[in-house]
C-alpha cells in the first residue's frame, strides 16, 4: 500500500493539497467564491455536511448567515459568551421575555443574564425555525434509526454538540437546550408541537453577534422529523465582520423587552471597557 510507510503516507497526504470536498471549511475564508453582497471581510466560510457539525469563536458584531442549500438542513445552534461559559443561550428566557415562541427576523437570542447574545437580522426561510424542542439525543436516535453515536450513519445532535463544545474548552454540563433553524415547529391549541418542515432550498437566516461568542452548530434531522430514514442535507455557514447593534437601530427599540436586554448588554460591556 502507498500509505504503508511513513514516507508513503506523507506523499499521499501532501498530494491532497488544494483538493476540495463538497463539505469542508474554506481557508482562508476570503477565498470563498461568492461572498455575500455588501458583506465585510469574510472570517468563516464552510459547508457542513448532513450529520456534521462546526464551531467557531466570533467577535462582537460578526454577522453569521446560515443557508439551507437543498431544503433538508436543520441547524441546531448553541451560543456561549466567549470565555464565560456560564453565560449561554437560554431558550426559556428567549421565548418568555419576548412573549413569543417563534423565531424570525427581529427576534433576539438571550442569555439567562437578561442580555442579548445575538439578534436575528434577516430571515428568508419563512420563520421555519424552532426554539422549543432542542436537538436529538443518542437514545432517541438509537430508538429511531438504530444508532446515535458520533461516527455512525445517524449521529445525534447532542453528541455532535458535545464534540464541538470540547474543542472550545466546554463540557457536556455546559450544553443547554439549543434552537433549530430551517425545520419549523408549530404549537397547536392543545400544546402539541407539530413539525411544519422546511421552507425549501435556499432559505437563510442571518445572526448578528452582540457579544464575543462561541458558536456551536450541529446539522442533523429535527427530533420531530417523522421520516424513517435519517435525512439531512448540507448547511452553508458564512460570517463576516460588521458592527453590533447600536442605539438608534430599529432593532434596539423594536420592543420594550428587547430594549432592556440591549441596555443590560451595553452596561455590562461598558464596565469591561467595550463600547
Amino acid at each position: 500500500m502507498k500509505t504503508a510507510t511513513t514516507h508513503g503516507a506523507r506523499t499521499h497526504a501532501r498530494a491532497q493539497a488544494g483538493r476540495r470536498a463538497d463539505a469542508m471549511p474554506v481557508v482562508p475564508a476570503t477565498d470563498w467564491p461568492a461572498p455575500p453582497c455588501g458583506a465585510g471581510h469574510l472570517v468563516w466560510a464552510e459547508t457542513v455536511a448532513g450529520g456534521g457539525y462546526t464551531h467557531r469563536a466570533v467577535a462582537r458584531g460578526t454577522e453569521i448567515r446560515l443557508t439551507d442549500l437543498r431544503g433538508d438542513a436543520c441547524a441546531h445552534l448553541l451560543l456561549h459568551a466567549d470565555g464565560r461559559p456560564w453565560e449561554r443561550l437560554n431558550t426559556a428566557d428567549t421565548v418568555k421575555v419576548q412573549w413569543n415562541a417563534y423565531l424570525r427576523a427581529g427576534r433576539l437570542l438571550l442569555s439567562d443574564q437578561g442580555r442579548v447574545l445575538a439578534s436575528l437580522t434577516e430571515d428568508t426561510a419563512d420563520g421555519r425555525h424552532d426554539a422549543l424542542c432542542g436537538t436529538s439525543t443518542r437514545a432517541s436516535n438509537t430508538a429511531r434509526y438504530g444508532d446515535g453515536a458520533v461516527h455512525s450513519n445517524s449521529p445525534a445532535g447532542r453528541e455532535l454538540l458535545k464534540l464541538a463544545a470540547l474543542k472550545n474548552g466546554l463540557e457536556p454540563r455546559d450544553l443547554p437546550p439549543s434552537v433549530s433553524f430551517f425545520q419549523g415547529v408549530e404549537i397547536r391549541k392543545d400544546g402539541t408541537p407539530v413539525l411544519t418542515g422546511s421552507a425549501g432550498p435556499g432559505g437563510s437566516v442571518t445572526l448578528r453577534a452582540e457579544q464575543d461568542l462561541t458558536v456551536l452548530i450541529a446539522n442533523v434531522p429535527h427530533p420531530l422529523d417523522p421520516r424513517p430514514d435519517y435525512t439531512s442535507t448540507p448547511l452553508e455557514v458564512l460570517a463576516w465582520t460588521a458592527a453590533a447593534t447600536q442605539p438608534g437601530d430599529p432593532l434596539w427599540d423594536a420592543t420594550p423587552e428587547g430594549r432592556r436586554a440591549f441596555l443590560n448588554t451595553a452596561e455590562f460591556l461598558a464596565a469591561k471597557g467595550v463600547r
